[in-house]
């Protein structure tokens, strides 16, 4: 017998909900003789390891204990994570969580935009588009996006964040060129 996803669902939400987090997905997978359950959490300002492990422990409790671990033919895994940068942007929450990110909309003309979140609310995202030297800011019905994808940045350095100090004028101990 395969795990309910709609019972676990119901017996863990609600621990999840009391953590200051949201259950994003829940997936229940067989893998051999077990199964893999797989809660994905998220919330708005982002999900830190300390909430992952909280989440975790009360979940794994709840799981090992009457009735849900009758749902389990043979044993489980439990995965607890948070979303992961590859998931679409669908709903207002996604555009939401994921202000001051870069990504690329499609929208539902076909066209897609690139620019950066600069704000949403329950109608319109708002995005900076950069193109050459001109910085634009675009507002985007939610009614007309069909979906975003965060673009990864490894050297974007966040506004107001002190940059480290890299390359330094002094050239004591200097050998020379060698």
């Amino acid at each position: 017998m395969a795990a309910s996803a709609g019972d676990i669902r119901a017996g863990i939400e609600p621990l999840v909900i009391a953590a200051g987090a949201e259950l994003d997905d829940l997936q229940i997978q067989a893998a051999g003789r077990r199964e893999i359950v797989r809660v994905v959490v998220d919330r708005d300002g982002g999900v830190d390891l300390d909430l992952v492990s909280d989440v975790s422990r009360a979940i794994s409790a709840v799981l090992d204990a009457e009735p849900l671990n009758s749902q389990f033919a043979g044993t489980f895994v439990l995965e607890v994570t948070s979303p992961g940068v590859d998931r679409p942007l669908t709903d207002v929450k996604h555009w939401r969580r994921a202000i001051d990110r870069l990504v690329e909309a499609t929208l539902a003309d076909g066209t897609s935009v690139t620019g950066r979140i600069v704000s949403v609310d329950a109608d319109h995202v708002v995005l900076e588009v950069v193109s050459g030297k001109v910085h634009e800011r675009r507002t985007v019905a939610h009614a007309d996006l069909v979906r975003g994808l965060v673009q990864v940045e490894f050297n974007r350095v966040a506004p107001g964040a002190d940059l480290p100090e890299l390359l330094t004028t002094d050239d004591e101990g200097a050998d020379d060129g060698h």
